[in-house]
């Protein structure tokens, strides 16, 4: 009963700071030279993270998570083949909602790749495959930056999305945050592994300070800029539940069809946290590099599906954590 209440306070403790990092966001948010430093603290934390994850992932997990190519196709499917063919489809039904301006940035959310940081870091409180999560995560980040740029010219009508180029600089980006940081981390493992394998609680601590940094510096980005004064009740009330329809189906339909394909729990955990997921951070750069200019139209139905992606799997995570704790993890 003790190891009980004290899984499921952690789970608590994670929820409790999604929902503080939301509030102080919109009460107090940070600008100036104070955003500044948190933008750089939250890049800090996500390099760490993972670092951090190479230092305890063995070569040979993360070998078998590259290997585990029907896995690796599952998450595939459903960021960059599930979400751009179902977004287009519930369009008649909901645009009334939004209009179709709002619903064209859905649109365009639903060609991006999945967010990196928070799929692993949600896989990893749930009980998931982590090694599979990285692979996932990372090569969806990855083929975004190609994918991306033709699921647009393919779903959007007007010219300059043809013309698109992401860059370098996109590339280089994921580079620094992910790969070089999870790569030496692999090499620095013969040193650090015993010592990571006894702090787990620093791990575990690392995992969730870096979601609220996220979702704090988020929302204090759009209070900040002014996104929240330029859109109705109505609207935000209608981008906000479409938002969530579109998550808890997706959910949904990977999680049970990844069951019936056969999956273990670790793996479904990890499928429909690197599939269901769409990244802000690429999100951003991304829409500047195809529409040369950030619009706000498309900007904040990512903002919105972000943070709605934050509170949803914030709580899948705390119910297959404690689930995991219950029944040893089956």
């Amino acid at each position: 009963m003790n190891r009980w209440r004290h899984l499921l306070s952690k789970a608590d403790r994670f929820t409790t700071g999604i929902i503080i990092s939301v509030i102080l966001g919109l009460a107090l948010p940070c600008s100036g030279g104070v955003a500044e430093a948190f933008d750089w603290l939250t890049n800090a934390a996500i390099v760490l993270l993972f670092y951090l994850y190479g230092v305890k992932l063995s070569r040979e997990s993360v070998i078998a998570g590259l290997l585990n190519w029907r896995l690796q196709s599952m998450v595939l499917l459903f960021t960059f083949a599930f979400f751009p063919i179902v977004t287009p489809l519930l369009r008649p039904i909901f645009e009334p909602l939004v209009g179709a301006a709002l619903y064209s940035g859905l649109i365009y959310v639903a060609c991006l790749p999945s967010t990196v940081q928070s799929s692993i870091a949600f896989t990893s409180v749930a009980g998931g495959n982590v090694p599979a999560a990285v692979c996932s995560a990372s090569v969806s980040s990855l083929l975004g930056v190609f994918l991306t740029p033709m699921l647009v010219g393919i779903l959007f009508s007007h010219s300059g999305t043809d013309s698109a180029d992401i860059g370098l600089d996109t590339i280089l980006k994921i580079c620094y945050q992910i790969l070089i940081p999870f790569v030496l981390g692999q090499l620095s493992r013969r040193w650090l592994k015993n010592w990571v394998a006894g702090h787990k609680s620093l791990i575990r601590w690392n995992d969730q300070t870096t979601i609220w940094l996220v979702i704090y510096t988020s929302f204090s980005g759009a209070t900040v800029s002014g996104y929240w004064q330029h859109l109705d009740a109505l609207h935000l009330g209608g981008l906000i539940l479409i938002c969530t329809i579109i998550l808890s189906l997706t959910c949904a339909v990977s999680y049970y069809s990844s069951k019936a394909l056969g999956f273990c729990r670790e793996d479904r955990i990890t499928i429909v946290f690197c599939g269901s997921k769409k990244s802000l951070a690429v999100g951003a750069p991304m829409m500047m590099a195809i529409f040369g200019h950030l619009d706000n139209n498309l900007l904040l139905p990512l903002m919105i599906f972000h943070q709605v992606q934050l509170m949803i799997c914030a709580q899948l995570a705390r119910i297959w954590h404690k689930q995991g704790a219950d029944t040893g993890g089956y």
